[in-house]
């Protein structure tokens, strides 16, 4: 159960939770059994993404109110103290655009660099060379030439994904609802879009250039040429760093579903949670399932082992799956959040699963590390 006091290894575990009211971080020891809990953070704030950078262990945290506004902050000693990191995180005035919301914050795979990216809503991508002390808009993502054919989702119209490449510098993915997947293969100084054989079945054109709903994206923990995405229109693979995307939702009771989460060690296997549809937004048949892959969704299998299977109406937004491994261990821990406020944890890469006795408002982000 959780609770305080200090772990019994030098190293611990680390689970950085962001909620529509707060946010919390959670420490175990590596046997991820006792929990100690601190928080809440940014009371009355809608917590969309907290994350540590490995770089340097400072943990950011995105901050939004509908009345005080979308603030960044940083901690560098564990979430003890806060400090405003947002000197430039918004439009000039001719601009015409509007700051609505901070939605993801990603360090760089460069460990020698101090560049971190931030995406916001209305579909920007921010950039800072100096560890978060400044930030300015990368506007040749917000000037791309399709822009004009780029639409909002239910949540806005925003970058909620950010994947650097760790083997290229020079590369980095995003995905954007609803524009789809653009890559950048000069550091952010041009972008390309890259959603051949996504499908758009809420637009006229079923495989246009842009316009799709990516609701998650992730990259395969070997291979950084091998992506994986969860759609508003089904569930993708591309092994040509999103040149062109092969459909493997065969097998899963939905094409439709937000999180999408990859094994933190092992090439290949990936955890997707699929929902009825658009307007049921929660798992079939009144029971709680997350079904994993082993073979980048050429086969499909259902976990349910410690999962409810009846009267269980439950949702996970985008963010809100996490995963990471020991130092000395192939086995994966899984995390999931759901929008009622239950976290659940997986010690063996998802075969059974426990809920962690919390009751947390509802949870839109998670991220795990062994620190």
């Amino acid at each position: 159960m959780p609770g305080r006091g200090k772990a019994s290894h030098p190293r611990q575990v680390e689970l950085l939770v962001g909620t529509r009211k707060e946010g919390f971080i959670f420490r175990s020891d590596l046997r991820r059994k006792t929990w100690r809990i601190d928080g809440p953070f940014f009371t009355s704030c809608e917590v969309n993404h907290l994350v540590r950078d490995p770089r340097n262990g400072h943990i950011f945290a995105a901050a939004n109110n509908a009345w005080w506004g979308n603030e960044l902050h940083v901690s560098t000693n564990g979430g003890k103290k806060w400090q405003k990191s947002s000197a430039g995180l918004g439009f000039a005035e001719d601009r015409g655009l509007k700051l609505a919301r901070i939605w993801n914050i990603f360090p760089d795979c460069d460990s020698g660099s101090n560049v971190l990216w931030c995406g916001v809503d209305p579909g920007a991508l921010f950039r800072s060379d100096d560890g978060g002390k400044n930030w300015a808009e990368v506007r040749s993502l917000t000037e791309h030439p399709t822009r004009g054919k780029w639409n909002p989702g239910a949540g806005g119209m925003m970058v909620h994904t950010i994947v650097p490449d760790p083997a290229n510098p020079q590369r980095i993915f995003v995905a954007i609802s609803a524009a789809g997947c653009f890559r950048s293969d000069d550091d952010g100084q041009t972008w390309q879009p890259t959603n051949k054989g996504v499908r758009t079945d809420f637009q006229p054109e079923k495989f246009p250039e842009v316009g799709q709903c990516v609701h998650r994206m992730t990259m395969d923990p070997v291979n950084p040429n091998v992506l994986y995405q969860q759609n508003h229109c089904g569930q993708y693979r591309s092994d040509d760093a999103g040149a062109t995307w092969k459909d493997v939702s065969r097998g899963l009771p939905s094409r439709f579903g937000f999180p999408i989460a990859r094994h933190p060690r092992v090439s290949g296997t990936i955890y997707v949670v699929p929902e009825i549809d658009a307007e049921h937004r929660y798992t079939p048949d009144g029971g709680f399932a997350v079904w994993r892959s082993r073979n980048g969704g050429r086969k499909w299998e259902k976990l349910t082992r410690g999962l409810p299977q009846k009267n269980t109406y439950w949702h996970v937004f985008r963010h809100a799956t996490a995963s990471e491994a020991s130092p000395d261990s192939d086995e994966g821990n899984i995390y999931v959040g759901t929008s009622s406020g239950e976290l659940l944890i997986s010690r063996n890469s998802g075969n059974s699963w426990e809920m962690l006795p919390v009751h947390l408002p509802s949870i839109v982000s998670l991220e795990a590390s062994v620190v």
